[in-house]
């Protein structure tokens, strides 16, 4: 006997692999801003303070700033690491890791637009510019003259690849090409080899699987004893032929 139900394999489109590459390359642009963030952490706390200089909580305003950056990155960086786990179960077709994909890209998606947004603008919410406080252009000059002047390009350019990257990564996951993948294999039905059968299925003689004859007299193919047919009676004598006399 044979199994008649087999699951057919799946092949991963080419889509859900890029997909996964991108994730990746996130991962890795996330890897090298933190990297920016932790070279320039006590230069972007020194720049603060200088600014709020005269004020009565210039150091605690710095380190809050400076925090709020790294923390940031740290964040950024541990959920894309989230997104390379969720990329490796894509690979494989779970659906469940699919949309759980889509929820955290989705999240992250809009904290990089906004973030992107205010560093290209040069704003900071520092809630400066009233009383002694200074304000979001003091603090941005102060900022670039303490930094080295690649670092904003280049937190400009690793966002703008993050956020495109990411996207794209999301974009494909939902494409049509994709879907069957992602969908649950169903159990494909294959007709029985030749000589197989079911068990239970009635057979007939001249059938594989029927049972064959023991070769001893008297014993039929099944194995039960046969028995002698009747004698013919006298009505029973065939049509045509003479019946026999009594007399």
């Amino acid at each position: 006997m044979v199994d008649s139900q087999s699951t057919p394999a799946r092949q991963r489109p080419s889509i859900v692999s890029i997909s996964s590459y991108l994730l990746f390359l996130f991962a890795a642009l996330q890897v090298i801003t933190l990297i920016i963030s932790l070279s320039t952490f006590s230069k972007t706390r020194d720049a603060v303070r200088d600014a709020y200089a005269g004020t009565a909580d210039a150091d605690q305003t710095a380190d809050v700033f400076a925090a709020i950056g790294l923390v940031s990155g740290i964040v950024l960086l541990l959920l894309a690491v989230t997104l390379v786990v969720l990329a490796l179960f894509n690979n494989r077709g779970r659906n469940g890791a699919r949309i759980t994909t889509w929820v955290v890209g989705g999240i992250m998606v809009c904290c990089l637009g906004s973030g992107l947004l205010g560093n290209a603008g040069g704003r900071f919410n520092t809630g400066g510019g009233t009383g002694d406080a200074p304000s979001a252009e003091e603090i941005q000059r102060r900022l670039e003259d303490a930094l080295p002047s690649w670092v904003v390009p280049a937190n400009l350019v690793l966002g703008a690849l993050s956020l495109i990257a990411l996207l794209t990564a999301l974009i494909l996951l939902a494409l049509p090409k994709a879907h069957p993948f992602f969908r649950k294999a169903t159990a494909a039905w294959e007709p029985p080899a030749p000589g197989a059968s079911y068990p239970g299925a009635p057979q007939t003689p001249g059938q594989p699987g029927y049972p064959q004859s023991s070769g001893e007299p008297g014993y039929p193919s099944s194995g039960e004893p046969s028995y002698p047919p009747p004698a013919n009676r006298p009505d029973d004598t065939p049509p045509g032929s003479t019946p026999p006399s009594t007399s």
